[in-house]
């Protein structure tokens, strides 16, 4: 188990987003001179699963600390992906922050049932989304403690 200031390697993100606005603000609001990180991104619910499994061009792809994910996406949408998560041996500690515009209690509920880590509504205002992607990254790469990535 170690926490984010312990890391000897970059920190590995699975930003699971279709806008590509909101996938680039997150990749710019993780941007961090202190904590060095690479974020991977996937556009629908299926190449998430595709890296998450490591299939295809994913063979090599690296075991994310975090996943960001969002619900409404194409082909497959959050909730389906947060499922097949947490039913697969390998994947199910994987740690998933659920990142949505939904502020709707049956989506943040559902969430928490399918065994979110966490649940954040995407602020519309850019400041506040910006401040809200510190406050993640401040809590679950310096403050908690991770697993160690297999």
């Amino acid at each position: 188990m170690i926490t984010g200031v312990e890391f000897e390697r970059p920190i590995e993100i699975l930003l699971v987003e279709d806008s590509p606005t909101d996938a680039q603000l997150t990749v710019e609001a993780l941007r961090d001179d202190e904590l060095r990180n690479n974020v991977h991104h996937a556009e629908d619910g299926e190449i998430a699963m595709s890296f998450l499994r490591r299939e295809g061009s994913f063979a090599h792809a690296p075991r994310p600390d975090v996943i960001l994910l969002d619900l409404n996406l194409p082909k497959k949408d959050g909730r389906e992906v947060l499922a097949e998560i947490r039913s697969d041996p390998v994947l199910k500690s994987l740690v998933v922050i659920v990142l949505t515009t939904s502020r709707d209690e049956r989506d943040i509920r559902s969430a928490y049932v399918l065994n979110a880590n966490s649940y954040i509504s995407k602020p519309l205002d850019f400041n506040q989304f910006t401040a809200v992607i510190g406050a993640v990254k401040n809590f679950f790469f310096r403050v908690i403690a991770l697993p160690k990535n297999e």
